[in-house]
């Protein structure tokens, strides 16, 4: 479970990680004073407020609850703002990356840092990245910390904080089941304080019998996320422009990294599962359409999952619909050779391997 960027703060403050004072609303109405000047920002589950106009200064209370009134109901790559946090505008001297996650090779938590902050972590030169795993036996040492501030340029009392900062990030993951906590960026203010700018949190849902206070809240789903909730369809949007269907986790990974190997962004990736019911396909097939991408891949393997009856379901779609968003189709498996002649005279194009089907999906999506 993803929280939203107050609601991690509010995490971060009862671990003893400072941050900035804030307040949310959710209607221009409710900002009746403020204490100085404010940043008004977008409460939403993506990155790149900033750029979409989802972050705002405002020197006071008429400026807010214009800036308030701009951002609430923007639309934010598919997210809908319903909140915003106005939180107290600090003095910006520099901006840090810090962030913990899950190392499933290294079977432990890893601090990852870099002296570049605020910008994506994937954009940071790997030079300019630490990542130091935590012995889960011993768990977190102050010379980890230490090592971070030195690594980023603190010294003196910056890196002290920094020290007790690190500890305090690893308490709320372990205590937490945070399967991320990250600050980016985290800042060094002007008067020498080190604070966390923005926070992002993300909970093992899998913990959350361990959590009772996560248990009344909503996670915050695109339009689509939410439609495919209800149709139990794993379904995740993305920022690229094309819409991948595979079934299977480890699948949809190698398709999406397929992609990216000839330039092409998924936009959209949807994971079948075992299933080949052909209604489920074709209910996955038109949710796919609705997310209009500029073409769509198709990568089936069929061990369990019969490729005819995948293609049927996906022929019942286009009939549907009239579907004429280009398809590229991979089919691999029990009954491949039936399952590409239909999806062949469908119009679709095929593609015997997967390098193949990657390289075609991205040509098209940039037509």
């Amino acid at each position: 479970m993803k929280l939203l960027e107050y609601k991690a703060k509010e995490l971060m403050r009862r671990y003893g990680i400072p941050v900035p004072e804030g307040f949310v609303v959710s209607s221009p109405d409710e900002i009746t004073e403020i204490a100085g000047p404010v940043m008004v920002k977008a409460q939403v589950l993506i990155g790149g407020r900033g750029k979409a106009g989802g972050i705002k200064p405002a020197d006071d209370v008429e400026e807010a609850r214009k800036c308030a009134s701009s951002i609430l109901g923007m639309n934010i790559s598919g997210y809908t703002t319903k909140e915003v946090l106005l939180e107290e505008r600090i003095d910006v001297a520099r901006e840090i990356y810090l962030g913990l996650t899950i190392d499933r090779s290294m079977r432990s938590v890893l601090f990852m840092a870099s002296p570049d902050g605020g910008m994506d972590i994937e954009s940071v030169p790997e030079e300019k990245m630490l990542m130091i795993p935590v012995d889960p036996l011993i768990g977190y040492q102050q010379y980890i910390g230490r090592r971070i501030a030195s690594f980023v340029g603190l010294t003196g009392n910056q890196a002290a904080q920094m020290a007790r900062l690190c500890g305090h990030l690893y308490e709320l993951a372990v205590g937490e089941d945070a399967e991320l906590a990250e600050i980016n960026p985290l800042v060094v203010t002007k008067e020498c304080d080190v604070i966390a700018g923005d926070a992002k949190v993300t909970i093992d849902s899998d913990s959350m019998f361990r959590h009772d206070e996560y248990s009344g809240l909503k996670e915050d789903l695109t339009p689509l996320e939410e439609k495919a909730k209800e149709l139990d369809i794993a379904f995740v949007q993305l920022d690229g422009n094309i819409g991948v269907i595979a079934n299977g986790a480890g699948l949809t990974m190698a398709t999406l990294d397929s992609l990216n190997m000839f330039n092409g962004k998924a936009g959209v990736f949807l994971d079948l599962g075992g299933t080949d019911d052909p209604k489920k396909v074709k209910e996955a097939m038109l949710l796919m359409e609705e997310a209009e991408p500029a073409v769509i891949l198709v990568n089936i393997f069929g061990g369990i999952t019969k490729c005819d009856t995948v293609a049927a379901g996906l022929l019942e779609a286009m009939e549907e619909r009239r579907i004429t968003t280009p398809i590229v189709a991979r089919i691999k498996g029990v009954n491949e050779e039936n399952a590409r002649e239909m999806l062949r005279n469908a119009g679709m194009i095929p593609a015997s391997g997967l390098s193949e089907a990657a390289e075609l999906a991205a040509k098209e999506s940039l037509r």
